[in-house]
């Protein structure tokens, strides 16, 4: 039994346990990490990648401090895996054009241009000569663009997996296609039943992403994370079509990948964990990225995919305490930010897992037991 006792067991193997794994084995913590299909199989591989600290908030919100304090540890933390793992996660900093394509659009996107004003984060709004000049095929007729020139990406797939290599580079075990079934405490201590067997540890985070939910609900748990259902395409042109990403307030994004590629995302279909993709949805991605791109409709269609994406109730993901369990910890429901959220919220759940406080940044707004209804008694 002993050689089956961890530190910390971590269930989920996407980005976010990922780079728990990574931080906390970093800091000589015993950990395992417990997948039940492979590494980053699911929301981590089929993300834009897009790091939209600035982009995706238009109004005050806790996560904002959070978001801009992750954007900024993207150059260390590119630089620190590839340095572990020889992996180049494609850090591409060529900026974001959030755009408007109607005129109720585009007032929407001035508020948010002037609410960024107000935060004294960089944004700039680009006349349509400026706009020419910078991204010659973009669609000229825009009714609003809006440069946010700190909002990066990266490549989803690459950046998960190399925060797995550099994790397992510290020590922390790995174990794919295993699925844990049941969880139990005795004298402080937990047992992780698996298919392949049974795991104890001091300390558990669940970072199951969509999944999250239906475990928890063993622990007596009842969270709001539930599954939203993102197809997403990959088209290829001779040279490269667009330098920066793409983001239409409608939810169309295009982002520029290596080899003259643009990934377009993302429909968006709740509470499915379907993971067909639709001719319906495909061909929404394509409207919208041809009235954004005119000349995208010559390239060459690559491939698709959807992923499934951990949403909550109200929009902020869970980072922090189970209620009922001493060492049990929650990082799920990052829903659309779990790429550019991965290296702080790595941090944030090895500081509660070592017990260290975190003077600088509240994340009681992330508290799993900000609702009410999620304490069920066990």
């Amino acid at each position: 039994m002993a050689h089956n006792h961890y530190d910390v067991a971590i269930i989920g193997g996407g980005v976010i346990g990922g780079s728990i794994a990574f931080q906390l084995a970093k800091r000589n913590v015993r950990t395992i990490v417990l997948e039940k299909e492979r590494i980053a199989s699911q929301a981590s591989s089929a993300a834009a990648g897009m790091l939209g600290a600035q982009s995706e908030f238009a109004s005050d919100s806790p996560l904002i401090s959070l978001a801009l304090k992750s954007r900024a540890m993207f150059g260390q933390v590119a630089e620190e895996l590839k340095q572990l793992t020889g992996i180049d996660i494609g850090y591409v900093q060529k900026g974001m054009l959030k755009v408007a394509v109607t005129e109720e659009e585009q007032k929407s996107l001035q508020e948010q241009y002037k609410f960024w004003r107000k935060m004294g984060q960089p944004v700039q709004w680009l006349s349509a000569s400026e706009l020419a000049s910078l991204e010659p095929n973009v669609n000229p007729t825009l009714k609003g663009v809006m440069y946010i020139a700190e909002d990066g990406q990266v490549s989803a797939p690459h950046l998960s997996l190399a925060f797995a290599k550099a994790s397992m580079a510290y020590g922390a075990q790995w174990h794919e296609f295993t699925e844990v079934i049941d969880i139990k405490e005795q004298g402080g201590l937990y047992e992780l039943r698996t298919n392949q067997g049974v795991i104890a540890a001091d300390a558990v985070v669940v970072a199951g992403g969509a999944w999250s939910a239906l475990f928890l609900e063993k622990t007596g748990l009842s969270l709001s994370v539930y599954p939203v259902k993102g197809e997403c395409l990959l088209v290829k042109t001779e040279k490269p079509l667009i330098q920066a990403t793409l983001f239409a307030k409608n939810g169309c994004y295009l982002v520029p990948k290596r080899g003259g590629r643009i990934l377009i995302g993302a429909t968006s279909t709740p509470h499915t964990f379907d993971q067909k993709v639709t001719v319906q949805g495909v061909t929404h991605l394509l409207e919208k990225a041809q009235e954004l791109v005119p000349s995208i409709g010559g390239a060459e269609l690559e491939k698709s995919w959807a992923g499934i994406r951990p949403q909550t109730k109200d929009g902020l993901p869970y980072i922090g305490k189970h209620p009922h369990y001493q060492n049990v910890w929650i990082a799920s429901g990052h829903y659309r930010n779990g790429i550019l959220l991965s290296p702080l919220t790595g941090v944030l759940i090895a500081d509660l897992v070592e017990g260290k406080g975190r003077g600088e940044l509240d994340i009681t707004p992330f508290a799993v037991t900000r609702h009410h209804d999620a304490i069920s008694t066990v």
